[in-house]
């Protein structure tokens, strides 16, 4: 039996009515055996208040009210919520317990634990409602499976295990029923509970697809497909049919939101394909990413990731010697930082890191930086944005290029480069200037072409059919 892996946005289990269409989607396709759900939308949010900030117990009490009210407004849509009642508040229980211990602001562990009660939360829900509606669900713990290292926050998947366990514990009970698994979360070698860092949930549909051989893995979320480009800088962004593993994979690196980095790995290590598309509206179709595209245009997306910071590392003993960026690049790798871009110069380097105001802020201010001076004159600029556009062929077709830059002839760019493969340009600018780079590019790229008929995405079901 051919199988899909089906996983649903927060948006997408934000209440009970969103949970119906969900369930209707899995039930319409007898290949889905595997669900794999976010916390519904805003309980995520709350969760990293209570297990990063400091707060009173009247603001923990509000908050605490807050997620209760979500939870109990999907609990009292369903027929006959009894039995699951008694689950649901034995996890409410545990949230209470931990967003009140006295550790939960300095223990990795511990935040990690209270992150995790959204997705069991919603899972728990979903199982009893798909069984509400005929079909036969279970709830299960992801941390079973989905196996990692301890590094909370951002744990690493143990591949080999993460197969071994499902093949021992959820291969034998697909053909008996639909199991309903938490997206985001997992568990180290203690048992110890985990998470995959925002938006692992794609991830876990797309670990747990190679882990059970799944022919396809549909990502559902609130937009029908990936488009051109975010929808909310230009409302002449149009969904795009098809993509290729490799640009789908630069997409989510740089920037596009309905895709996390991690997802492409497991998927081009299966050759699994991967759909996109929208729980509200699933018969408009969406993006299917695969291998091999029918089409492959020079020009395929515009992507924009925000809050990136300018590092530049300058030293006249950067001058024919080696092992400089070498020493740079260990101080980096010891502060878990990732750099997205690199320039250099005969004495300089410069290089552009995220710089999401919760985390890397800090950490590069203060260790990273004092680290660095040790070896060389350092300059942080801040308030900028990166943009790419991603597409096929960008380095070796003549007039590609020339295209992008007349594009933003009008803007000052920070920093240019191409990538390392044939399928990306970035820009660095201000982030005052992003949207309209962002818009002017799409202008000339997107907006000059004759839309084709088949934009909106092809038919989910003229490609899912696995059964």
């Amino acid at each position: 039996m051919s199988i899909n892996i089906a996983k649903f946005g927060g948006t997408s289990v934000a209440n009970i009515e969103a949970m119906r269409h969900c369930a209707q989607i899995v039930i319409n396709n007898p290949a889905t055996r595997v669900v794999v759900v976010s916390a519904a939308a805003g309980v995520t949010n709350y969760l990293v208040q209570l297990a990063s900030e400091e707060l009173t117990s009247d603001q923990k009490e509000t908050i605490l009210g807050k997620i209760e009210t979500i939870e109990f407004a999907i609990l009292t849509g369903l027929e006959t919520p009894s039995p699951v009642s008694i689950k649901l508040n034995e996890l409410l229980s545990l949230l209470r317990e931990l967003a009140f211990h006295e550790e939960i602001l300095h223990r990795p562990d511990l935040k990690d634990a209270i992150l995790s009660l959204g997705e069991r939360m919603s899972s728990l829900l979903f199982a009893e409602l798909l069984c509400q509606m005929g079909c036969e669900a279970e709830n299960f713990d992801a941390r079973n499976v989905i196996k990692t290292d301890s590094e909370f926050g951002e744990a690493e998947p143990d591949i080999a295990l993460i197969g071994e366990q499902a093949g021992k514990l959820m291969k034998p009970e697909l053909s008996r029923c639909v199991l309903v698994t938490q997206g985001f979360i997992g568990s180290d070698c203690n048992d110890n509970t985990t998470t995959l860092g925002r938006g692992g949930s794609d991830y876990t549909a797309a670990l747990l697809a190679e882990a059970l051989n799944a022919a396809t893995c549909e990502i559902w979320t609130d937009v029908i497909g990936v488009y051109t480009t975010d929808p909310r800088i230009t409302d002449k962004a149009r969904p795009l049919p098809e993509l290729s593993f490799e640009e789908a994979a630069e997409m989510a690196t740089f920037g596009a939101k309905v895709l996390h980095p991690a997802t492409m790995v497991p998927a081009v290590r299966k050759n699994i394909r991967v759909f996109v598309g929208s729980s509200r509206e699933p018969n408009k179709g969406g993006t299917w990413i695969s291998r091999d595209c029918e089409h492959e245009p020079h020009y395929r997306a515009i992507t924009r990731r925000k809050d990136q910071v300018l590092v530049t590392v300058k030293t006249p003993n950067m001058l024919f010697a080696s092992g400089f960026l070498q020493e740079v690049f260990s101080i980096l790798a010891n502060q878990h930082l990732s750099v997205d871009l690199v320039t250099t110069s005969e004495i300089a380097v410069s290089l552009t890191i995220d710089n999401p105001s919760n985390s890397v802020r800090s950490t590069l201010n203060q260790e990273t930086i004092g680290r660095l001076k040790e070896i060389s004159e350092v300059t942080v600029e801040q308030g900028y944005d990166l943009i790419t556009v991603v597409g096929n062929n960008m380095h070796s077709a003549a007039g590609v290029s020339s295209k992008i830059f007349a594009a933003v002839k009008d803007f000052n760019l920070r920093l240019i480069c191409y990538g390392a493969n044939p399928h990306n340009i970035s820009f660095l600018v201000k982030e005052k200037d992003s949207t309209n780079v962002v818009k002017a590019l799409h202008q000339d790229l997107f907006e000059q072409e004759q839309m084709p008929s088949h934009s909106v995405g092809f038919k989910r079901h003229q490609h899912a059919n696995h059964g």
